[in-house]
């Protein structure tokens, strides 16, 4: 089901754990939550501090952090829109094969149209598991023939060679079945689509944004979120912790963020929900062929 556009409570919006980025920074805003308390006990109780470190440094620092973190999470976001645009022409190209399977080769065997449609819902499968760098096995046993799982699975790139088999398979059953010179190419571009989704993912997939880029905003933001005490407890006084723990949240949050959302294919609670993409792509097949 496609998710709910209504606008959440002002509850979910305040309080609302599971889900969010919370989870992974949890521990990097209490750090500085804790740092803020211990400096605004210092400073007000004990005058340690003398008021606090000139804030005009940082302020210009979290300007320029706050465009550096802009930048970062457009481009994280933009690998992760064009990752489910992927997905999105898969399933498109899926369920055109099934349609036209049904359609044009009408003399096939309940047999024949059930190998080819295993094939595309083993392609999902196959593709999914490629990109995160897991075992496909337990499902291309399931959707292919015992032969054809082995030989993809000693394959060196699984979901190029099932292409490869695809392509062969699908010619095969419309030369069988007289099909007109037009569907055959018409099938075959079908194909190169998928491939086309293949290259697209391996490119999103092979291709993450520089580390040294990462890891100067992520120091970055560790320094600056170090230093918000310091130049605060002048201002805010025993209110330093409040305003630090939002400030920390905020650049803690959206640095996290663009992390999880870079690489669209893991499976962190921002990623890409490829298991249902998938499982959808395989209920869509199975139905258009009337199966359960």
């Amino acid at each position: 089901m496609p998710p709910s556009t209504r606008t959440p409570g002002i509850r979910s919006l305040l309080f609302a754990y599971r889900g969010t980025i919370m989870p992974v920074i949890w521990r990097r805003v209490a750090y500085a939550v804790l740092l803020s308390a211990l400096v605004a006990v210092l400073d007000l109780k004990y005058g340690w501090f003398r008021g606090g470190l000139n804030a005009t440094p940082l302020t210009l620092m979290g300007l320029t952090l706050a465009i550096f973190l802009g930048f970062r999470n457009q481009v994280a976001y933009q690998r992760w829109w064009e990752a489910r645009t992927l997905w999105g022409e898969l399933l498109i190209v899926a369920r055109d094969l099934a349609r036209q399977l049904s359609a044009f080769l009408p003399s096939a065997s309940p047999t024949t149209r059930a190998t080819l449609m295993g094939m595309v819902i083993a392609f999902a499968h196959a593709l999914r598991h490629h990109l995160r760098g897991s075992d496909p096995t337990p499902e291309l046993t399931r959707w292919l023939s015992p032969r054809l799982a082995e030989d993809i699975l000693a394959a060196p790139n699984r979901p190029a060679y099932l292409l490869h088999r695809m392509g062969i398979a699908f010619a095969e059953a419309a030369r069988s079945d007289g099909a007109d010179p037009i569907l055959v190419a018409t099938v075959d571009g079908k194909i190169s689509q998928l491939s086309h989704v293949l290259a697209g993912c391996e490119r999103i997939s092979g291709t993450p944004i520089p580390f040294s880029y990462i890891l100067l905003l992520h120091r970055s933001v560790h320094v600056y979120c170090f230093f918000l005490p310091f130049c605060l407890v002048g201002v805010m006084g025993w209110f330093t912790p409040v305003v630090v723990a939002i400030l920390a949240y905020t650049f803690f949050g959206l640095d996290a963020l663009g992390d999880q959302i870079e690489d669209p294919f893991d499976v962190m609670p921002n990623d890409l929900p490829i298991d249902a993409y998938t499982t959808a792509i395989q209920n869509d097949l199975l139905a258009l062929l009337d199966e359960r």
